[in-house]
């Protein structure tokens, strides 16, 4: 018999011999994402609020326009509604006076992989500090965070599109710099990914501007804002790629900034009636919801939901 304590290896130490992926749903919470378009089991949204409230100019704040403070909640209150008779579960970011008028686009903030989520680091100084605000939330939530960009690399949720067999497109632009996706691309690859870094064409934002995945190998692209290299993996992964239909639908209704709630299943914004009907045309089942206020501040649905669990697809 050991006569050591059982703190330093003594007869009652039971050494922890499960992984992390393992310890999901008992240690941690049931969460992880590894696909776009496995169905939808939980996100996480911010509800705006009085932070809207006495901005003047859209400019400094990044808004393509002034955001009506009341409207904008009706809408996002229809956009969770929508979710949940879908069978999301939907956990908020409760930021109290500490939200910030950009909050509500949650996908910017985190990314979750298989795992758990990495923590963002937002590029622009008027976002600084809502990734902390972020981290809180999935800390209550049970989420185990696998890293938090750091030192000078700035990386946004936004920039990650997960694709078949493990490859993962990360996204290098204004939003996301080198040292950003370089650590984001170690952290995919210490968990069995295979991360691939593609440039952004000069004056475009994130990826999902250019991409969305609407079914297991069925994208919907605007080539000009994807650019050549992510164009060239999906063509090597053999997925079949539509053209925006309408490119003032895209421009101007933000037509694809959706997200899938099941392999060809989507919520996306409503006004698109062009973009809505080819996907239609193609058996997508389209789920429209009016979040035009909302859009005034530079994003949509998919720039709005946090996703924190999919199942596989």
């Amino acid at each position: 018999m050991s006569q050591l304590p059982s703190a330093h290896g003594g007869d009652a130490w039971v050494p922890r011999s499960a992984s992390l992926a393992d310890e999901l749903g008992s240690v941690w919470a049931s969460v992880g994402v590894a696909s776009e378009v496995g169905p939808l089991r939980h996100v996480l949204l911010h509800r705006p609020g009085a932070e809207l409230v006495g901005i003047s100019d859209p400019a400094p704040v990044l808004w393509h326009g002034l955001v009506d403070p009341l409207l904008a909640q009706a809408q996002h209150d229809a956009l969770v509604a929508t979710y949940r008779q879908l069978g999301v579960t939907v956990s908020f970011i409760d930021a109290g006076d500490r939200a910030t008028p950009n909050l509500y686009f949650a996908r910017d903030l985190f990314f979750m992989t298989p795992q758990g989520a990495v923590v963002s680091r937002m590029a622009s100084a008027v976002r600084a500090g809502e990734e902390r605000l972020a981290a809180l939330a999935l800390a209550r939530l049970g989420v185990p965070i696998l890293h938090t960009v750091h030192s000078h690399g700035t990386f946004e949720g936004a920039d990650i599109v997960y694709l078949r067999d493990g490859v993962v497109l990360v996204a290098h632009g204004l939003r996301s710099n080198h040292e950003g996706c370089r650590q984001v691309a170690q952290v995919l690859r210490d968990i069995g990914l295979e991360p691939v870094i593609v440039d952004m064409p000069w004056g475009t934002g994130h990826i999902d501007g250019g991409l969305s995945v609407i079914d297991r190998q069925r994208a919907i692209v605007r080539p000009h804002h994807l650019g050549h290299s992510a164009i060239a993996v999906l063509r090597r992964l053999a997925y079949e790629l539509i053209e925006v239909p309408d490119e003032r639908e895209t421009a101007g209704g933000m037509a694809i900034n959706l997200v899938p709630v099941a392999p060809g299943v989507v919520v996306l914004p409503a006004g698109n009636p062009i973009t809505q009907r080819a996907l239609e045309r193609r058996g997508v089942s389209c789920h429209a919801v009016d979040v035009s206020a909302l859009m005034l501040g530079g994003g949509a649905v998919h720039c709005m939901t946090g996703v924190v669990r999919r199942d596989q697809p």
